[in-house]
């Protein structure tokens, strides 16, 4: 068997570098992905405040002011 180096392992006839510990564990895509339809299905459901600055819609009225005389 070689020497193995520092900051290296042997394993199966093969030399790997040691694992480093993470400090702090990264976002996934998937996660990513998840927060990101979260927040688009928030926005559909409560509307982000939208709704509330559109005025409500005029009732109709009627295109003649009299009613046609037969």
């Amino acid at each position: 068997m070689p020497k193995v180096p520092d900051g290296f392992h042997y394993v199966r006839g093969h030399i790997r570098r040691n694992p480093k510990p993470r400090s702090a564990k990264r976002m996934s895509g998937w996660m990513i992905a998840g927060l990101a339809a979260g927040v688009w299905l928030w926005g559909q459901v409560f509307g982000f405040g939208e709704a509330a600055s559109t005025p409500p819609p005029a009732q109709p009225q009627p295109a003649l002011s009299s009613p046609a005389a037969r």
